[in-house]
């Protein structure tokens, strides 16, 4: 699926989404990565959630989003309650949800101006 900006922004904003890939201004990634207004982190190496750790989300906390959403792949799964202990004592929210409804709202919370980080776990298909 392809998303439309509202109008043309400096901000990095989802434009597609599918299996096993999003796009990011028009730029297609395969792997796992991390997305905020201003920064792409390529190279998060978070191939499910079952793997992921809370170092994963605190090394992305170092960037001082206001929230973390966490895109879990096709389907909505939750990490262990462990993991997220850290940035819920840091104050940071998590909300955690499937890679297309972190996609959507990622853009709605950028347009909105706020620095919010879209942590997404690309599986391949």
């Amino acid at each position: 699926m392809k998303l439309h900006p509202s109008q043309a922004s400096t901000r990095n904003t989802f434009t597609g989404y599918g299996p096993g890939y999003v796009s990011v201004n028009g730029v297609r990634h395969e792997a796992s990565l991390a997305v905020m207004p201003g920064k792409i982190v390529e190279g998060w190496n978070v191939a499910n959630v079952d793997f992921l750790t809370a170092r994963d989300l605190t090394d992305l906390a170092a960037l001082n989003p206001e929230m973390i959403l966490l895109g879990t792949g096709e389907t909505l799964r939750f990490p262990a309650t462990h993991v997220l202990a850290e940035l819920a004592a840091a104050g940071i929210g998590v909300e955690i949800m499937d890679t297309r409804a972190a996609c959507r709202t990622y853009n709605i919370l950028s347009e909105e101006g706020r620095n919010v980080a879209a942590c997404l776990i690309l599986e391949k298909p």
